[in-house]
């Protein structure tokens, strides 16, 4: 019997929403009504500007919330593309923490479980941080099956993008804090039927690199 085509690899570009008001400030969590900056509309006009310079790209999905799809929109302009919305690349259910203030978190008993055991920690009346990843790497997935050998570019936040990078890395959870994302920084992971490879993570830089050779 001839042996079925294997599925061709496709190529997933994960983006963090520019900077906000909030940024390295507060907590916001999945509180709506959360804009650009002003600095964060020009990271989001500039890292269009270099995703433009891909040969292609398939497909442009976002969080649901403002900040993440203010981002999407330059991207999927400079394309032709419509933003779809993918649910599962929200942001963190942080619960009762939704909107505290970075430096009261980081005064509480449970944030050295965040920083160093955080696949045991459940935000108090939120998500655990196992959950979320699930949720990403799930979303990750059926993006994967409905652009076989694509390039996808999806617009999320910072911690859900650290999970599927240290998930697409073959490493633990735990190890997912020693990992940066930045405003509108690019994280591309081409995904195939053997172990994803990741191409970039945190990148800032020209995407030219990422073209075929």
């Amino acid at each position: 019997m001839p042996h079925s085509a294997r599925p061709k690899p496709t190529a997933i570009l994960l983006v963090r929403h520019g900077h906000t008001a909030t940024t390295g400030k507060v907590l916001p969590g999945r509180a709506r009504g959360l804009h650009l900056s002003e600095h964060g509309t020009a990271q989001a006009q500039a890292v269009a500007e270099r995703l433009a310079e891909l040969p292609k790209i398939d497909a442009v999905y976002s969080s649901p919330l403002e900040r993440a799809r203010e981002t999407a929109a330059p991207i999927a302009k400079a394309r032709g593309l419509p933003v779809k919305i993918e649910r599962g690349l929200l942001e963190a259910d942080i619960g009762e923490w939704t909107g505290w203030e970075l430096k009261r978190a980081a005064k509480t008993p449970e944030w050295k479980t965040v920083q160093h055991y955080p696949s045991g920690f459940r935000f108090p009346e939120g998500e655990s941080m196992t959950e979320m990843q699930a949720r990403l790497t799930a979303a990750v997935d059926r993006l994967r099956a409905d652009h076989p050998g694509g390039t996808v570019v999806a617009v999320s936040h910072a911690d859900p993008i650290k999970a599927v990078a240290v998930h697409a890395l073959g490493s633990h959870l735990d190890q997912f804090q020693r990992i940066v994302i930045s405003p509108c920084s690019v994280t591309a992971i081409l995904y195939s039927d053997h172990a994803p490879i990741v191409l970039t993570l945190n990148w800032l830089g020209s995407l030219k690199g990422l073209r075929p050779s």
